[in-house]
């Protein structure tokens, strides 16, 4: 049987099948196109590629104005104007922005999230958690002087 986390692996398009010798995912969408996938229902061979997927999006033009405004507002310097570098520097910047335009446009209603598997903040708690700390009376013991209980301190 496959995990929960392998199917969400797979696109929804895909029902998957089980057969004795190996698992198989296939779509009737693409014709019934069969598609190999390891013990894990994972498939073997990528099923689809970020090139083609963002070849079905129309390209971003950046103009060198706004090239220089992310630059500055970034504190770094910009390249020269119809250099090579600035040329390179506005290809990947629009080849970004595009990936994230046609990420924005996924549907995901009906998708449930996946709970995070690690808080942000869990390794100041395991450590916190792990070490009991010393608290209150416990600590009078380390001082040089008490008085009823309570930490005696002299003055300057």
């Amino acid at each position: 049987m496959l995990s929960i986390a392998s199917k969400r692996l797979l696109p929804r398009l895909y029902s998957l099948s089980t057969t004795s010798t190996s698992r198989t995912a296939s779509t009737d969408a693409l014709n019934n196109v069969k598609i190999e996938t390891d013990e894990f229902g994972i498939p073997t061979t990528p099923t689809w590629s970020v090139n083609e997927l963002l070849s079905s999006y129309p390209s971003p033009k950046l103009s060198p104005e706004t090239v220089e405004r992310l630059y500055k507002l970034s504190a770094l310097i910009p390249p020269a104007r119809d250099t090579p570098e600035q040329q390179t520097v506005v290809r990947d910047l629009e080849q970004m922005i595009r990936l994230v335009e046609a990420v924005r446009l996924i549907d995901t209603t009906g998708v449930t999230p996946v709970p995070r598997a690690v808080k942000e903040d869990a390794d100041k708690q395991a450590f916190a958690d792990s070490i009991p700390e010393a608290t209150g009376r416990k600590l009078l013991k380390y001082a040089s002087r008490v008085q009823d209980n309570l930490y005696v301190v002299n003055k300057a």
